[in-house]
């Protein structure tokens, strides 16, 4: 991590292990393959809004952050680091 800035990547993975969910445990929930969800953690692919929406109700956050263009601005507020 490079102070405030982090990547999505860095966020989801931070925020599934927060969770102690695995991979598979979260594209099950979110109705999604597990191939899929480790390419948007990745950032590979961008998930669906659908998607984004599932993915972030299980994890706990905003589901915009997938789609916001001050993705910065947006983890920092996400993370409390304003």
């Amino acid at each position: 991590k490079e102070g405030v800035k982090m990547k999505i990547s860095t966020f989801l993975i931070d925020k599934r292990k927060e969770k102690k969910f695995t991979q598979a445990q979260v594209a099950e929930m979110a109705e999604i393959s597990r191939a899929y969800y480790t390419q948007i953690e990745a950032e590979i692919k961008r998930p669906s809004p659908d998607v984004a929406q599932k993915i972030a109700s299980i994890l706990g956050f905003d589901w915009t952050i997938f789609f916001t263009n001050d993705g910065n601005k947006m983890k920092q507020n996400l993370l409390g680091l304003r």
